[in-house]
């Protein structure tokens, strides 16, 4: 039987065996206790959610320490919930930009977000973000202009994006199968998107540095166009490329699909040999930008880019002199700095020119780089054989250098970028740079200083960069495979009284020691498989699309708006950036906040986040939570409360409210102001519920049914009034690769096409769940609250036969030509059972 190849870095230049074993069984709510989290958390917003999802550290360096609880808060705030269609995604400027996907994605970082996120405990964040990019807004077709890269025609290929490496890192840590298999297909799509941008005769990838996300570079300079020129064949798009054929052929491997590992290791091994000979200097010992135009020598710039470092990301480079590339971040010449490394080497002539200008990637120290080029030296230190370029300690120096820059009037910051020899931030906009996810920090801790590296079968091998010096530290709880993983290095045994000694934890139990620090490998058992919640936040309408839930209040400061309480956002007090609604300034003795969720829905959880500057908006005294009835506002009965008592929480802590079903069209929350013109507020309010919908046809008005309410197989989908038979519900089930199955209530048969067809004008069915592609469906919005659905076996969209407004016509499949029958409103209807 043929071999099965895994990326390098799972093993370099080994074969693997993948073999990880699964658990059908909950997360176990298991773990150890040794650290005070509380004390750990103090100044989080929220805290019981760091408690839910993150690993708890605890180092002698007080900086990288508070950086790390810094950078936990603020991906959790660029965690947006975009609607129950797509779910979250992580934003990477707080407001929306003008260049972005729909829902205000960018995909410049997506890398860094999907990476960050797999340390999370719940695997709903990371996958959702996998999904809208791959399978959602991300797939959807952008204009092809130069303000958003006219090369590619999608939003997921507006800037280079190491999607399949990111996605296996995700999965080597939570061990989920089923969904890094699912992508399979996506990851293909994603990665063949960018044929247009390879020349076969060199067998390497061209892109333009402002799409790298690196605009304004030496290479660019050297160009007629400093933003938008400067195209060639780069260290970052190839090395991207690389890391991600690696993937795709072990992710092909897991799925026992031979023929497509075969393919992608021969892609990456073309692509490794053709990087190493034509893209590294062996003069300068470093990995350069070749100019694809007027360029008939094949010279390579002459500057050292940071991008440089990139090939040791993917564990690209063979050859063991490469590692001499590792003197330069030592080099006062090369890329050393305070506050760096820098972007370019100090000896090029473009070192910092116009850098008083955003946004330059000629000497600036961004956040972006330096995290790569830390996971690149995390590789180098446990991949590659010994070396004396660079060390653990230059390491540590490097990430202390990084934690130092995250800074500013003395507290964690994070903005675009850094000046590298000064203490000052130079690309930081006010109401815009703010907290800036363009990075990854926590992962660099995790695997880089404490040493997990995560691995493809049923063990972890922890190697730590921490020095031997530091008399202690810990990881405690990190969320690896379904288990919890607790690391401690305590010197004398003294400071945690556990032992002394490098000790591993899994699920509060010892799985092994060592005395002195070092490589270490435990096995964690099977992988426990974590099942993603099926519910949705109704209430969230961030596009404020009409068909959705509208706010209202009593009385809205003119410093606020009460759909930032219902825009799938809750940002953290203190940062000029708003979402968030507040009675400040109100006449009235008490105030409320009320959502319209359109038409009657069986509710049972709100969750609400009331907001707290500690000045003039207070959490309140007391509310009460109130449903309509039709004729009069009553208090929801027998309300369960969680998230303390108002006094004690945090601004923007979650309290859940569950209560026995009831069915309203309306929810409201009034509370009493703390008066003197002083008020409350709430940043978010959300409504869990069933994914369970109308689909109304925009052509016709009329609703999607099944015929005569059949619950036969084979029955005939038709439209219909809104008459409140149960055939009208669909509930909308998640399915691999961002795909949904879409099971009506009524007959529990799910959405397909008769006889699988691939033509236009077969008739929609309803059918038991046999496994055929022709019963997913993907949801791609329109604009506007309306949405096409597209079958994933032929490929064509729900329309109606011959656009008919009728009672009964026939619901079909037909290829997308523009009719307003194609598009639906996919309406919340939670029914009482």
């Amino acid at each position: 039987m043929p071999t099965m190849h895994a990326p390098s870095g799972v093993g370099m230049g080994m074969s693997v065996v993948f073999a990880l074993t699964l658990l059908s069984r909950p997360i176990a709510a298991l773990g150890t206790n040794f650290l005070n989290h509380t004390s750990l958390l103090t100044g989080r917003e929220d805290p019981d959610w760091f408690e839910e999802n993150i690993p708890f550290l605890d180092v002698p360096d007080a900086q990288i320490q508070a950086v790390y609880y810094y950078r936990c808060q603020t991906y959790k705030e660029h965690l947006v919930y975009t609607g129950a269609q797509y779910g979250y995604m992580a934003s990477e400027f707080l407001h929306p930009v003008d260049y972005g996907a729909p829902y205000g994605g960018v995909v410049a970082a997506a890398g860094h977000h999907i990476t960050e996120s797999r340390w999370l405990r719940n695997h709903q964040y990371g996958q959702d973000i996998v999904n809208y990019w791959l399978s959602g807004p991300g797939t959807f077709s952008k204009p092809t202009s130069d303000n958003v890269n006219a090369d590619t025609r999608d939003w997921a290929h507006e800037y280079s994006f190491w999607a399949a490496t990111a996605l296996w890192r995700q999965y080597l840590t939570t061990g989920d199968r089923d969904f890094v298999v699912g992508q399979l297909e996506n990851l293909v799509k994603q990665y063949r998107g960018w044929d247009n941008h390879f020349n076969s005769s060199l067998g390497l990838y061209w892109q333009v540095p402002v799409w790298d996300a690196t605009e304004y570079t030496a290479a660019s300079y050297e160009s007629s166009d400093p933003y938008h020129g400067g195209a060639g064949y780069r260290p970052t798009i190839n090395s991207y490329q690389y890391g991600d054929a690696r993937a795709i052929a072990a992710i092909a491997a897991l799925a026992g699909n031979r023929d497509l590992n075969t393919e992608y290791t021969q892609r990456a091994d073309a692509l490794q040999k053709a990087v190493q000979q034509i893209l590294w200097d062996t003069n300068a010992h470093f990995y350069k930008h070749r100019a694809r135009d007027n360029n008939p020598s094949g010279a390579l710039l002459t500057t050292r880019e940071i991008m440089g470092y990139l090939p040791w990301m993917f564990n690209l480079p063979t050859a063991a002199s490469h590692s001499a590339a590792f003197a330069q971040l030592k080099d006062p010449q090369g890329f050393s700095a305070r506050y760096g490394p820098t972007t370019a080497e100090r000896r090029s002539k473009w070192y910092m020119h116009e850098a008083a200008t955003c946004c330059r990637w000629d000497g600036p120290s961004w956040p972006f780089a330096t995290s790569q080029t830390l996971t690149a030296v995390e590789n180098l230190l446990n991949d590659y054989p010994a070396q004396t370029y660079f060390s653990a300690a230059d390491y540590l120096s490097l990430l202390r250098g990084y934690a130092a820059t995250q800074y500013k009037n003395g507290q964690p910051y994070v903005a675009e970028a850094h000046d590298p020899d000064a203490d000052v931030w130079m690309y930081d906009t006010h109401d815009h740079s703010e907290d800036y996810n363009h990075s990854t920090f926590v992962d660099n801790i995790i695997a880089g200083l404490i040493g997990l590296r995560a691995q493809p079968d049923d063990t972890l091998v922890v190697n730590p960069l921490a020095p031997s010096s530091w008399d202690h530290f810990a990881l405690e709880n990190a969320a690896y495979h379904g288990h919890s993983v607790t690391v401690l290095w305590d010197s004398t045994g003294s400071y945690y009284g556990q032992g002394q000694g490098l000790r591993v934890y899994v699920d509060g139990s010892l799985a092994g020691s060592r005395s002195t620090l070092g490589s270490l490998t435990v096995n964690v058992g099977p992988v426990v498989a974590q099942t993603i919640s099926s519910q949705v936040n109704i209430a969230a309408n961030g596009q404020k699309f009409p068909q959705g839930t509208t706010p209202s209040a009593s009385y809205t400061s003119p410093y606020d708006d009460v759909w930032r309480a219902i825009d799938g956002i809750i940002w953290r007090t203190g940062i000029p950036e708003n979402s968030r609604w507040t009675s400040y300034g109100s006449p009235n003795a008490r105030d409320y906040f009320a959502l319209d969720l359109r038409r009657p829905q069986a509710v049972s959880d709100v969750r609400l986040y009331f907001y707290d500057d500690g000045g003039g908006v207070r959490r309140p005294a007391s509310y009460d939570l109130q449903y309509w009835t039709g004729n009069a506002w009553l208090t929801v009965p027998d309300q369960q409360r969680s998230g303390g008592s108002m006094s004690a929480a945090t601004s923007n802590s979650q309290t859940k409210i569950t209560f026995p079903t009831i069915v309203t069209s309306q929810l409201r929350v009034i509370a009493p102001n703390p008066g003197a013109g002083n008020g409350w507020g709430l940043s978010e309010f959300e409504v869990w519920t069933p994914a369970v919908f109308q689909l109304r046809n925009e052509n016709s008005g009329k609703l999607m049914g099944v015929a005569g309410m059949s619950t036969a197989n084979s029955a005939n989908i038709q439209q219909y009034d809104d008459n409140g038979t149960r055939d009208h519900l669909w509930e909308f089930v998640r399915a691999p690769g961002g795909w949904f199955k879409i099971r009506n209530l009524n007959s529990g048969l799910l959405l397909g096409v008769q006889g699988a067809s691939t033509a236009n004008s077969a008739v929609l069915q309803q059918y038991e769940d046999n496994g055929t592609s022709d019963h997913l469906w993907r949801v791609v919005s329109q604009g506007n609250g309306l949405f096409l659905l597209k079958n994933k076996n032929s490929g064509l969209f729900v329309g109606v036969d011959g656009m008919s407004t009728a009672n009964g016509a026939d619901i079909v499949q037909f290829e997308d030509n523009g009719t307003k029958d194609h598009l639906w409103s996919i309406l919340p209807a939670v029914p009482a059972s």
